[in-house]
């Protein structure tokens, strides 16, 4: 497919990036996957698509079956950026205040002091998200949405950057609580990491048996380093002609009699948000149609209910895939 856009032909936009900071850019950024493509042994798309979420500033959703990286893939990331991190293990007696944090007496003082839960921190890992009941998963909403909680009517902003990495078992349900379509919303992009190939899992096993190869993971980018990626990003040019052909891929979402819940606003703002951080990731300072494309499906499949859907979340995201690739497919790409 051709680029609709000649990469020369782009001057860069006043407090834009310039032309010499895009390969910087994208070079450090390289320099970044490979760092943690040590530790995630040949899922270099994953870790791509797990920045796109943190540097479009959004969350992301790992579904996936246990014991394939999921949590030492959001350490690897917090590592090699040199950002807070902390691992919530979400059950079903967990309490929003475990998540948020509460107000304690103190009898030395006689005064109620705040102190913090582990949802103040750059990379949070909500991990088996589904196993918490409704309440502590909605204790996440306002963080997720507007990188702030509320506790006992104060309003505290939390670190930047901020994303929350939540995973969840497709192939398990019992004592779980699945998401509602309100909170599937609230993440960027979910991905399945799958299962390594048997070089890669030789390699896997021979690394651990020396020792823990996240403890090799080093510094690369630091959290100044990533806010201007982050800049970067939000100065990347969306052609009008591809928002419409974004907005045709929705409308079409909206208007498939398979699908009872089409995608919202907010999805299509997602996948906007994501592919100007993928064609930063790239060295561009443009989107093309190929980012939209890549990112349909990680960005769009939690997000529609298929109206024949399966109590199991897999068949369901099967489901969404193949319609959304055929919708993909039916529209023509902008040129």
């Amino acid at each position: 497919m051709r680029d609709w856009i000649s990469e020369k032909s782009r001057p860069a936009e006043s407090g834009g990036p310039t032309v010499k900071e895009m390969p910087a850019q994208k070079e450090s950024l390289d320099a970044l996957i490979d760092e943690i493509g040590k530790v995630i042994k040949g899922k270099d798309e994953v870790i791509k698509l797990s920045l796109v979420a943190l540097i479009a500033r959004g969350h992301l959703l790992i579904e996936d079956v246990p014991g394939i990286g999921k949590t030492t893939l959001a350490n690897a990331l917090s590592r090699a950026l040199d950002l807070s991190f902390h691992r919530i293990q979400f059950t079903s007696d967990l309490l929003p205040s475990d998540v948020i944090g509460i107000s304690l007496f103190n009898q030395r003082t006689s005064e109620f002091e705040w102190k913090p839960g582990p949802i103040f921190a750059n990379i949070v890992l909500a991990d088996e998200i589904n196993r918490a009941t409704p309440k502590t998963q909605s204790s996440l909403l306002e963080a997720m949405g507007e990188e702030q909680v509320t506790s006992e009517g104060v309003t505290r902003p939390l670190p930047d950057p901020f994303m929350v990495v939540a995973t969840q078992n497709p192939a398990e349900h019992h004592g779980t609580y699945p998401l509602p379509e309100s909170q599937l919303d609230r993440f960027m992009l979910r991905l399945h990491v799958g299962y390594p190939n048997s070089t890669q899992e030789k390699e896997l096993i021979q690394d651990r048996a020396i020792s823990d190869p996240i403890d090799t993971v080093e510094r690369v980018m630091g959290k100044t380093d990533l806010l201007a990626a982050q800049e970067c990003a939000a100065s990347v040019r969306v052609h009008e002609a591809l928002i419409d052909y974004l907005l045709k891929i929705v409308d079409l979402t909206r208007q498939n009699p398979q699908i009872e819940l089409g995608v919202s606003p907010r999805g299509a703002l997602s996948l906007i948000s994501s592919a100007k951080a993928l064609a930063t990731i790239e060295g561009r300072d443009y989107c093309i149609a190929d980012d939209i494309k890549r990112l349909v499906l990680p960005c769009f499949a939690h997000r529609v209910v298929i109206s024949s859907s399966s109590s199991k979340l897999n068949r369901r995201s099967q489901e969404a895939n193949k319609i959304l690739i055929e919708i993909v497919q039916s529209v023509e790409v902008p040129v």
